[in-house]
């Protein structure tokens, strides 16, 4: 996993003030990088526009250029004057080098327009409203073809990671320094494409300091594979998936946690109903199982049994239903409980809670602040946040998982992911690695999904969870 940080300005400070680096250095590195992939990728002599602000990220821009100059064919579009220091600096050598700089789009070929465009527009310390002029900037350059690169990050994204208007729809964004957690909320998914990091002139592990933030990649997922050869069924955990009157949801769980390993799964409820032939069915709770699965299809499941159920000693994975109910107050301070609410039912919890009381749209716009929230207040529950990019909580630590898809967008999706992180708690995992590695696997199954994105059912997750 790789760290995350909500501002990077202390850390470009204290290359500054420690490394004896200067800010001029740093930003000859930056332009390096963006230049090194450019590089790597395209022909000499391509065209390449770069559009630049009038602050420290079109400083950037501007040397790269520089940079550029003598391989390619580069302009500089530069819609407003240079106001940095840094910026009429750069400025300043690229225009005695005669590197051809413009003000306007319309001063490009409309015959043969640019190979690659760069947007050194605005960098990660945006916070207010794009103008109007920028607005129509970005919407002349998302229309343009060519290989689109953000530098730092797509300019339209403000510091908390919402688009208010336009972004910049970039290939890849080449970030400076460390990642930054605007690059990950959910909105931002569809303008970062690829996210690179860029050292500055010093290591990342020199560059980057303590953190409670981190990205989890597929080298976080532990599968559990079996290695002990003198086992049983026993050996792997019995899983028991509480069901009211709407069973549907429950048996995908119980499919699910079987593919993922689990020794024994039961269906725990009291309608009679036709489930897979190896997964057991009862009207109580079987003695000896190791953990629970509980929220998915409950309906009027009775209150007093839910209670009974809620405050059994074991691990125990809480989705859905039970987010609109009072009763899940009584395990938020439990140890060994994951919560697992898509967006509508984190807005009632937090309601339920008194934390906040906000719309979905209001929480979306600002999911680490709502996740953060949650966690100050209940360090010892694992909270995941289903998302584009999911969040995931413990111990005040944030964890990130960037790689799910539109594909995984369909109903039982998440009753998949339930019967994934119950099944690895059947088995030993603690709260926080099955949840790590349940959200990774369940991200990781629609990767090898070789049909249509619309098309992907529960069914297909959990074959594609089979083959990781």
């Amino acid at each position: 996993m790789q760290k995350v940080f909500d501002d990077v300005n202390a850390l470009d400070k204290r290359c500054v003030d420690q490394f004896g680096l200067s800010e001029d250095l740093l930003m000859e590195h930056a332009a390096a990088s963006m230049m090194q992939y450019i590089g790597g990728k395209f022909s000499n002599n391509e065209k390449i526009l770069i559009v630049c602000g009038a602050g420290n990220n079109g400083a950037d821009g501007i040397a790269l250029a520089r940079l550029l100059y003598s391989q390619y064919d580069v302009s500089i579009l530069v819609p407003y004057h240079v106001k940095s220091a840094m910026a009429k600096l750069q400025y300043k050598r690229a225009n005695l080098l005669g590197v051809n700089i413009i003000d306007t789009l319309s001063e490009l070929s409309v015959e043969h327009g640019p190979d690659v465009i760069v947007d050194c527009l605005f960098g990660s310390g945006l916070n207010r409203d794009l103008d109007d002029e920028s607005q129509r900037l970005l919407t002349r350059l998302n229309s343009r073809r060519g290989h689109k690169i953000a530098c730092d990050i797509p300019s339209g994204i403000n510091k908390q990671g919402q688009v208010t208007t336009v972004g910049f729809c970039a290939d890849i964004t080449i970030t400076m320094g460390a990642l930054k957690t605007q690059l990950y909320s959910d909105v931002a998914k569809d303008y970062t494409g690829n996210i690179i990091v860029s050292d500055l002139g010093v290591h990342r592990n020199i560059y980057e300091t303590a953190t409670n933030t981190f990205l989890l990649d597929s080298f976080d997922m532990q599968l559990p594979l079996r290695a002990k050869q003198n086992s049983h069924k026993g050996s792997f955990g019995h899983l028991s998936v509480i069901v009211g009157n709407k069973t549907g949801a429950g048996i995908i769980a119980a499919e699910a946690a079987f593919a993922f390993g689990a020794g024994l799964v039961t269906v725990v409820t009291d309608e009679n109903v036709n489930i897979p032939f190896h997964i057991m069915q009862q009207h109580t709770l079987p003695e000896k199982c190791t953990a629970i699965a509980v929220g998915m299809g409950l309906g009027q499941f009775i209150k007093a049994e839910m209670k009974k159920i809620l405050d059994l000693d074991m691990p125990k994975v809480v989705d859905a239903d039970l987010f609109h109910d009072e009763i899940i107050l009584t395990v938020l301070n439990h140890e060994n409980v994951v919560l697992t609410p898509h967006p509508k039912e984190f807005c009632s919890l937090l309601k339920l809670t008194k934390l906040a009381e906000i719309t979905v749209a209001e929480l979306q716009n600002n999911r680490f602040k709502y996740v953060r929230l949650f966690a100050v207040n209940y360090p010892k529950t694992v909270l995941l946040l289903k998302g584009a990019n999911s969040l995931i909580t413990y111990n005040n630590i944030i964890y990130i998982n960037p790689l799910g898809s539109n594909v995984l967008s369909k109903g039982g999706s998440g009753d998949v992911l339930t019967g994934l992180i119950s099944a690895l708690l059947a088995q030993g995992y603690s709260v926080i690695n099955a949840t790590i590695t349940a959200s990774l696997a369940h991200a990781m199954s629609a990767k090898t999904y070789t049909k249509n994105n619309y098309a992907l059912t529960p069914m297909d997750i959990i074959e594609g969870v089979k083959g990781l």
